[in-house]
């Protein structure tokens, strides 16, 4: 891989500005996260900070809606948006050349949108859209549901609220929510592509250098509810939610815990969609991923299949996963480290991937690694290290949720 060349700069307000020069593209990317994520919601509130979120993409400083998507689109800057547990996330990626164009216009959009009154109502149908879209998919539905039930709250919630939360929502509480959260205290910005860094960096100080830090608040937590759940639902599908505790990203043993996770998962020769989908044909999706906050992690696995097969889908995964502690085999680590490898020089050909990978890294670890060190990390991975990692930490203390017609048994002692 190429040499990486890695800047970071602090500023007295509590913005962390980080960047990385790929000069071998001719684009650039940043991601800007916020502190203003959905565990900030107030509890008669739910869902403010995504509507706040489709709001201040409305128009800002001495542009109208229509101004704002206009100069985006004549930048040539493709941007994105989302709200996490923790962040308010904006992204975009543009030419290089645009990169100033696209910050000047993120930087009045995040400190000075007008949120307009006039439009509430139509940012309100959008976030209905989500709502009813989350509602339709029910393996979202499914994985919404488990999550909720796997994490204390707020840590477990759904960003987009209720329909009847979100209808309630007025202007001053959406104006409210920007106010105090929206703030460079714990804010980052990464930038990756064809950039300068000095000159970056006087652009920073000029757009953000004079916005005042807010001191935030700590999140108060409620215990979940884990037990086998089931909603029913009339329909000839079954899906299938299973959550187990993990490691978070920034443990020390992240990496053996995402070895075996992919072994369970990436890929087509993978143990759950060998097992579960090929020898018996029993789903049409199977898989299981590595979930972490700040301080907490999970496996997350899901399955979808018929309400026939529905019992013997949950039962073979459930012994897949009990059969990890067992080990995992040479072959299966030879798979997953080329797989790994694979997207890592792919991130390494994208300026978006990079960025956003920079962010995340700095927000969990306080530091950001190299894809060399990832890379030395995977190779460093071994069948003793991953195994001696799962007699340690079994997979168990399943948390298991069903949406379906019929409500599943589950075998003694998994809950």
């Amino acid at each position: 891989m190429a040499k990486q060349s890695i800047h970071k700069r602090e500023f007295d307000n509590g913005l962390v500005l980080l960047a990385e020069s790929m000069e071998w593209l001719e684009s650039a990317a940043f991601a800007l996260l916020l502190p203003a994520g959905f565990t900030r919601d107030p509890v008669d509130q739910l869902g403010v900070a995504n509507f706040a979120c489709e709001m201040l993409q409305r128009g800002c400083a001495d542009m109208s809606n229509r101004q704002f998507s206009d100069a985006l689109e004549n930048n040539g800057i493709d941007r994105s948006s989302s709200v996490s547990t923790t962040h308010a996330s904006y992204g975009a990626a543009m030419p290089a050349e645009k990169l100033p164009d696209a910050l000047s216009l993120f930087a009045d959009m995040v400190r000075r949108p007008h949120l307009p009154e006039d439009q509430l109502e139509e940012g309100r149908m959008v976030c209905f859209h989500e709502i009813r879209g989350m509602e339709d998919d029910l393996a979202q539905k499914v994985m919404l549901d488990l999550r909720r039930r796997h994490y204390s709250d707020p840590y477990g919630r759904s960003a987009q609220g209720t329909m009847e939360s979100v209808q309630a929502i007025t202007n001053d509480q959406i104006r409210s929510f920007h106010e105090s959260f929206y703030h460079p205290q714990g804010a980052i910005l990464s930038v990756a592509g064809n950039i300068d860094f000095a000159e970056l960096e006087d652009n920073i100080e000029r757009l953000f250098g004079d916005w005042q830090a807010s001191p935030l608040a700590d999140i108060a937590e409620t215990a979940p509810d884990r037990a086998y759940h089931h909603i029913e639902h009339d329909s000839s599908q079954t899906h299938i939610g299973i959550g187990y505790p993990s490691v978070w990203y920034s443990h020390p043993d992240y990496y053996q815990a995402r070895g075996a996770v992919g072994v369970l998962s990436d890929g087509m020769s993978s143990r759950l969609f060998t097992e579960v989908r090929e020898k018996r044909g029993l789903c049409y999706s199977v898989y299981a991923s590595c979930h972490s906050l700040r301080d907490r992690g999970s496996v997350l696995c899901y399955a979808g299949t018929t309400t026939e097969q529905a019992q013997e889908t949950v039962d073979v995964m459930l012994a897949e996963l009990n059969r990890l502690a067992e080990g995992i085999e040479p072959d299966e680590l030879l798979r997953l480290k080329a797989k790994i490898k694979s997207s890592l020089i792919m991130q390494q050909e994208s300026s978006a991937a990079r960025s956003g990978s920079m962010a995340a890294d700095w927000y969990f670890l306080g530091r950001i690694q190299t894809l060399d060190e990832i890379g030395a990390t995977i190779d460093a991975l071994s069948c003793d290290s991953i195994n001696n990692y799962l007699s340690k930490h079994p997979p168990k203390d399943f948390n298991v949720v069903t949406l379906g017609a019929k409500q599943l048994e589950m075998p003694s002692g998994v809950l």
